[in-house]
């Protein structure tokens, strides 16, 4: 029993010490995506710190201390002899901005941005309440590029078309919203493809809505509208055909308002596409999740917390599969489907229908 006990302490302590070294990693990989370095290195053959930094046009003694975390951690192959590093180009595929949606150091960009609210995410805990929207200076940043990774890539070519008939109802022509739009790019996207239909992206952003307008402008589009507005109070009866959410609704104050007001907001047959995290609202069935800890400490750090901070629901980044379900049948939706794509292991996409 005492050997099992034992054993038992120095695997758990071993886990610990992995936590705190892959943690710092994530800095440092973070820190690998901001500067290029992944990039850089992709392209270039076995090089020194020296023709690596040259190459980055970045300093080399900080560029030779990160190479030295990318090393230990097994993310950057060394060859000691000639002094030389290394992406090898399996590691590179999942590192670099070439690989759009595949690219995970993206995601590390977070940390940084969590650790600086920390102090009043700890004070929460002991007298609840929430940390704003606003204590997040560089989260529109961050989503934006996620946008365009997980969302933008794929949106004409695999998102829209799980709607049975939904790329042919743009092509002639429907009304269509955008709730959460964040600084615009998907709305703007669809609004280039489909002329003929009518795009408005809604966010209580104004620093978002104020990128979405000028990106429109840059790009010509005439059949697009951004408006700052607080989604929950939405009140346009059977005005649209199609309304999309993408990755938005968990971080809702008030997702309950938000939903009936999606389905009161709909014509008689018209669609809801949500996208949003893929997991199960119940802790035991999220074990095999593969993003369940990381999205678990992003609800913590932003996404419930936000809610909160607005005396809101709190829903939380894992509000799972069942309890969307619940709450778009609440809504009012009466035809629901959850499908999957392969690109995305992170989200899940709900076509709510209402009849």
């Amino acid at each position: 029993m005492t050997q099992e006990l034992d054993q038992a302490r120095e695997k758990f302590a071993g886990k610990m010490l992995g936590i705190l070294n892959d943690a710092a990693l994530a800095y440092m990989v973070s820190i690998g995506h901001r500067t290029s370095l992944f990039d850089v290195m992709a392209n270039l053959p076995p090089s020194t710190s020296e023709q690596i930094a040259a190459a980055a046009n970045l300093n080399e003694r900080y560029v030779r201390e990160w190479l030295g975390a990318m090393v230990t951690g097994r993310i950057v192959d060394f060859d000691p002899v000639n002094g030389t590093y290394h992406l090898s180009p399996e590691h590179a595929a999942f590192l670099t901005r070439a690989v759009r949606s595949d690219n995970l150091a993206m995601f590390a960009q977070y940390f940084a941005l969590m650790g600086q609210v920390e102090d009043r995410i700890v004070e929460c805990f002991y007298r609840g309440g929430g940390v704003p929207y606003s204590a997040y200076p560089k989260f529109q940043q961050l989503m934006a590029e996620e946008s365009n990774q997980t969302v933008v890539a794929a949106l004409v070519d695999s998102m829209l078309p799980l709607v049975p008939g939904l790329i042919e109802k743009l092509r002639t022509g429907t009304e269509a919203l955008d709730v959460g739009c964040g600084r615009g790019h998907a709305v703007n996207v669809m609004a280039a493809e489909f002329p003929d239909s009518r795009f408005t992206g809604y966010d209580f952003s104004e620093e978002g809505v104020t990128a979405g307008r000028a990106e429109a402008q840059q790009m010509g589009l005439a059949n697009v509208c951004f408006e700052v507005k607080d989604v929950a109070t939405l009140d346009e009866p059977e005005r649209y055909g199609l309304i999309t959410a993408f990755d938005a609704i968990h971080d809702q104050a008030h997702p309950t308002k938000v939903l009936r007001g999606i389905a009161d907001a709909l014509r008689p047959g018209g669609t809801f596409l949500m996208q949003d995290i893929r997991a199960s609202s119940h802790v035991e069935k999220n074990l095999d999740n593969p993003l369940a800890s990381f999205l678990y400490t992003a609800s913590v750090m932003h996404c419930m917390t936000v809610s909160l901070a607005l005396n809101g629901e709190g829903l939380g980044t894992m509000w799972g599969e069942e309890k969307a379900r619940q709450m778009l049948t609440e809504a009012g939706f009466s035809c629901l489907e959850v499908r999957q794509l392969p690109h995305d292991i992170q989200n899940s996409y709900y076509i709510a229908t209402k009849s």
